[in-house]
């Protein structure tokens, strides 16, 4: 089916999400005087999720057979000759998107039917991930950068609302706050990136941008010597460092876990912090001719690929385990994008989103079993209580170690197999960190599995030594962990059932989609990679099959890695768990280095947030209180007042004092206006 797509239907798929959002939103709440109950709010909401989701996979298909659309729908307004207005650009890149997002937002609707049935804001709860939902299949699917921005901030301000949502816990306000404000100071260099190419492209459509490529390669930027696209490209990324949480804009991630399990599977699998990639490989015209910006875009991947995998080692929260496992798969992301390797970025976010909801998801089922306590030191042994929480955990941490055959593997291995293709400074510390990041990977996700599944029954003890619940999802009046002598028990089906539909793609969807997205021509048109970063064309000469690439992949040093990883996690856990013991007496400092997350929240609230309080109190004395109150308003009016007081003495009532006062005046003017004579000659 060549050709054009509808673009009425197209519309149907973000619109459909915010039709189920509005209903359950209104309706459903005491908004609007709770019209609807639960099953009518829950089923509205994934009906129109389903919906999208059907119309992106038709979608997806008709662009596999050549359809494409790039159209305005609505133009809002035309100010100086430049057009701001809504409108799609679908191409593979978008359509692959579209089908990622709707099928795990679907997943994560089905799955809070069951995790969120006791909850009093359960309408509310669906209400916002529809409307998350519609917020990100508007940036995907935008061809301009005004619809890019708003479904940009559209994410980040509904991230607010469901991260905070238990908004009575202070916890949670601090942590929605948090994100809120360290995604600001991430839009702000983005907002910066648009206006430079606006300024000097002359328009916000994407096509219109590219096709001036060229001709911004060329400019400076004003007063400096610094490339204006290096300045643009690098103005851009550090919104993605926000959205996608990249060293050092990481910290609000890991803090996000205060917001119910679903929404940590929707934000750290598919939405959210997927925007900075994508956003990334859509520019990717722009960044090619910036060999500077990818080298920064490197170096930053790097970092969070390797250093945010070392914190997740030591992590007790369940659902921490895995926020860190996602930090260090989005720097693998980032990588691939500075290696050129946009495609393959993308590659690794599609099955990322799959093995990342599943982990996620899982973790909360295993939550649920527990009766709400989130700390793997109290668990052990749930294998036989939770068979299909336990064997869908299984597969998902097999993907993200990248196991040949699994999904995370040959996203994970060409990643690294790019990165020591490439040639950009960085590249050898980019190299060392995505290698050494498979070791740490390895070995955190297992040492979760093996405390979580096997191993002796840590639950049920009247006196838990570790009890720990700062991080637990419900209220500080309940009951958490499990009374003694109570056992786990498997979720209900509205929890497995989604579970197991996400180990499917987790387990085949590398293998089913390599060749085409990797080596095909899937993206052709969607993202652009210069001549000079030969990265893919390496690749693609030593690639010879899905099935190749797995077999040699059990001789590589990244699965032997992997292997060493699980096997160190299995022998210091399950085997000998005095070896943790004694990492911890002899590496203390390091251990604490870790558990205080590199003192980047320290820093920030001393330096950063110090430094605000600092100039804010510093503008409050001196500018405010001194010279606008002090000089400025009651200077003014004392001022005015001693000159009534002067004034006030010429009214007296004397004609001699008005007749001095005319006479004075009069003077005055005579003066003033009196030409005198020049003496120049």
């Amino acid at each position: 089916m060549a050709g054009q797509l509808n673009p009425n239907l197209l519309l149907a798929v973000p619109l459909a999400p915010l039709v189920g959002s509005a209903i359950a939103g209104l309706f459903g709440t005491k908004f609007f005087g709770n019209k609807v109950g639960r099953t009518a709010s829950h089923s509205v909401t994934i009906l129109g999720v389903l919906i999208a989701f059907i119309i992106s996979c038709q979608t997806l298909l008709a662009v596999m057979d050549g359809a494409t659309y790039n159209g305005t729908l609505y133009e809002w307004m035309n100010v100086g000759g430049i057009k701001l207005e809504i409108g799609f650009l679908v191409d593979s890149l978008t359509a692959m998107m579209m089908c990622v997002v709707t099928f795990v937002s679907l997943m994560v609707h089905i799955y809070t039917i069951g995790y969120m049935a006791d909850d009093e804001g359960y309408n509310r709860f669906f209400s916002y991930i529809s409307l998350f939902t519609f917020s990100m299949l508007m940036l995907v699917m935008s061809n301009n950068f005004l619809q890019l921005f708003f479904g940009w901030e559209a994410v980040g301000l509904v991230s607010y609302l469901l991260i905070g949502f238990w908004y009575t816990r202070p916890t949670a306000i601090f942590a929605n706050m948090k994100a809120f404000l360290v995604n600001r100071v991430g839009d702000f260099g983005f907002i910066l990136g648009i206006g430079l190419l606006l300024a000097y492209a002359g328009s916000m459509n994407y096509g219109e941008v590219f096709a001036r490529k060229d001709q911004l390669a060329t400019l400076l930027l004003p007063g400096s010597n610094w490339m204006l696209l290096t300045v643009a490209c690098i103005c851009l990324f550090i919104g993605a460092m926000g959205k996608s949480a990249q060293f050092p804009l990481h910290v609000w991630l890991p803090d996000s876990m205060e917001g119910p399990t679903p929404i940590s599977a929707l934000i750290h699998a598919a939405t959210m912090v997927t925007a900075g990639i994508f956003m990334v490989a859509r520019m990717s015209p722009l960044f090619e001719l910036s060999d500077t910006a990818l080298s920064f875009v490197l170096v930053i991947g790097s970092i969070t690929a390797l250093f945010m995998g070392f914190l997740g080692i030591i992590q007790n929260d369940i659902k921490r385990v895995v926020a860190y496992s996602t930090l260090s798969q989005l720097g693998y992301m980032t990588v691939a994008l500075g290696a050129s390797a946009y495609s393959i970025g993308v590659f690794h976010l599609m099955t990322h989103a799959f093995f990342k909801a599943l982990l996620f998801l899982a973790a909360g089922a295993v939550i649920i079993g527990m009766h709400h306590d989130q700390d793997i030191r109290n668990m052990g042994g749930l294998r036989k209580y939770m068979p299909i929480t336990w064997i869908t955990s299984l597969l998902g941490s097999l993907a993200l170690i990248g196991t040949p055959f699994f999904s995370g593997f040959y996203s994970k291995d060409s990643i690294i197999e790019a990165v020591h293709q490439t040639h950009l400074p960085g590249a050898g510390f980019a190299n060392f960190a995505v290698l050494a990041g498979v070791f740490v990977t390895a070995f955190y996700s297992f040492r979760m599995y093996f405390l979580v599944f096997h191993g002796e029954e840590r639950f049920g003890k009247p006196h838990d030594e570790h009890q720990d619940h700062s991080h637990d999802e419900h209220s500080d009046e309940q009951h958490h962990g499990l009374a003694p002598g109570e056992k786990p028990h498997e979720a209900p089906w509205v929890v497995t059932v989604p579970l197991i539909l996400l180990a499917i793609p987790s387990v085949v969807i590398g293998f089913l989609t390599i060749g085409p997205m990797l080596h095909g021509d899937f993206f052709k048109g969607a993202i652009f990679v210069g001549e000079s970063h030969p990265a893919m064309t390496e690749l693609a000469h030593h690639f010879h099959g899905a099935v190749a690439m797995a077999l040699h992949g059990f001789t590589s040093l990244p699965f032997m890695l992997a292997l060493a990883g699980v096997v160190s996690a299995y022998y210091c856990y399950l085997v000998n768990p005095k070896v943790p013991a004694w990492f911890y007496s002899k590496f203390h400092a390091i251990y604490t280095l870790l558990d205080q997350k590199y003192y980047m929240d320290r820093i920030n609230e001393v330096v950063f947030a110090g430094g605000a309080r600092l100039l804010g109190g510093g503008l409050w004395k001196v500018g405010d209180r001194t010279l606008i109150d002090g000089l400025i308003v009651n200077g003014s009016a004392k001022m005015v007042g001693w000159f009534s007081t002067v004034v006030r003495h010429f009214q007296s009532g004397y004609i001699y004092h008005y007749a001095f006062v005319m006479i004075i005046g009069v003077l005055g003017f005579l003066i003033y206006f009196m030409p005198f004579p020049s003496f120049a000659k």
